[in-house]
């Protein structure tokens, strides 16, 4: 059975809302194309925040805040340094409280791209950003930062959650080819032009929404995806499932804010933990829901819960990602070592004297939760700012979300 059949699935009843890999506090005040004056007090403590941190500063922090004051009373708004934006963009990764990895937030590649303002330059600083954040599989944690909204000039803004995505197709029988999770994108980039292969895991094109603008259409070159083939170091027939998945999750529908100023492109990424494709984006019921599948293929007996079959094929498509990802050699890690990790940032934070926010219904994994050491804890939660939000005001394309 080819891969594309195994794939198609019929359709299900409707899912809980899937939790996708990127942090997501509490929102802050929306934001548009009529966007509000920054705030002043909000500015302040941002620069008062870096100064402290990092006191070897050109200016001192009064003379920072006369200049950023001066500037707001003008225009409404204020221009970020290149080490404000880059201190800014990493606090914000500390700052996130859903995301475990944490440990690395000091190592940020962060890519000023504000100049960029036309689609095609747009584009092509997205491709960039995914040629270094990939990196030969050495996969690098990095921002690249677009111009912020301000008063009178929206900024620009992407249809997709990520940078690489796979499609979802609707067949004519109500089954579903590829990830449901993106069938209206899917749909709509097919109405701008887009010639959809029409297989599990065809990459869509970006669709990029640049002030003064049509939305374009930009493929991604096939040379800046790097996918994993997924096998199994025990069992020889599960590669006969066709399944892969790609290696760089570049999150980029949260606006990243920054001492009142707002980010509406600005995507961001780490390296994948295995748990985000072997328990989510390949098994949730409203993704690919290939538990049923993959148990079948593995001869599981699947005619009772008490064998637990589910809970058998979870932790073998796991193995078979941390397996396949570590043979490609492309960067990944498990779940266990993730969470001492994040436990280590924990320590490493508190002797800072700094509160770590965090969601321990995101921080802990989806698989053998009890069994990692972030399971056994409380933590404190906090919208601490600069941070990554839910952009209220997109996206203005014509699919649902």
């Amino acid at each position: 059975m080819n891969s594309e059949a195994l794939l198609a699935r019929a359709p299900t009843a409707d899912a809980p809302e899937q939790h996708p890999s990127a942090p997501r506090p509490a929102p802050a005040p929306p934001r548009g194309a009529g966007a509000v004056e920054v705030d002043v007090e909000e500015a302040e403590d941002f620069l008062g925040l870096l100064h402290t941190e990092h006191p070897d500063q050109p200016l001192t922090v009064r003379q920072r805040m006369r200049q950023v004051r001066a500037e707001i009373a003008e225009t409404g708004s204020y221009a970020h340094t290149a080490d404000e934006l880059a201190f800014g963009a990493r606090v914000a990764w500390r700052n996130s409280s859903r995301c475990i990895g944490r440990l690395y937030w000091q190592s940020l590649r962060v890519l000023d791209r504000r100049d960029a303002t036309t689609p095609r330059e747009i584009h092509g600083q997205l491709c960039e950003h995914l040629r270094q954040a990939t990196n030969g599989g050495r996969i690098r944690p990095t921002i690249s930062v677009f111009a912020p909204e301000v008063p009178g000039r929206p900024a620009p803004r992407l249809w997709n959650d990520q940078l690489i995505r796979y499609a979802g197709y609707r067949g004519a029988d109500g089954r579903t080819v590829g990830d449901p999770a993106h069938l209206d994108l899917t749909d709509a980039v097919r109405r701008l032009g887009w010639r959809a292969p029409g297989g599990p895991f065809d990459v869509l094109p970006l669709v990029v929404d640049a002030p003064g603008h049509e939305p374009q259409l930009f493929d991604v070159p096939r040379d800046l995806v790097l996918e994993v083939e997924l096998t199994h170091p025990d069992r020889p027939e599960f590669a006969e499932l066709g399944l892969r998945w790609h290696a760089v999750p570049a999150i980029s529908n949260m606006r990243l804010r920054i001492g009142g100023l707002d980010y509406p492109l600005a995507p961001f990424n780490g390296w994948y933990m295995g748990t985000e494709i072997g328990a989510r984006n390949l098994v949730d019921s409203d993704r690919y829901d290939l538990l049923p599948v993959i148990a079948e293929h593995l001869g599981l007996d699947t005619g009772s819960e008490t064998t637990l079959w589910r809970d058998r094929a979870l932790v073998e498509v796991n193995i078979a990602v941390l397996h396949s990802f570590q043979r490609a050699g492309v960067r990944i890690s498990d779940h266990h070592t993730e969470s001492r990790r994040f436990l280590a940032h924990l320590a490493k934070e508190e002797r800072q004297g700094r509160l770590v926010p965090a969601d321990w219904s995101w921080i802990v994994p989806p698989v053998s939760g009890s069994l990692t050491p972030v399971f056994h804890r409380y933590y404190d939660e906090a919208d601490q700012r600069p941070n990554f939000y839910p952009d209220a005001a997109r996206p203005r394309c014509p699919y649902a979300h």
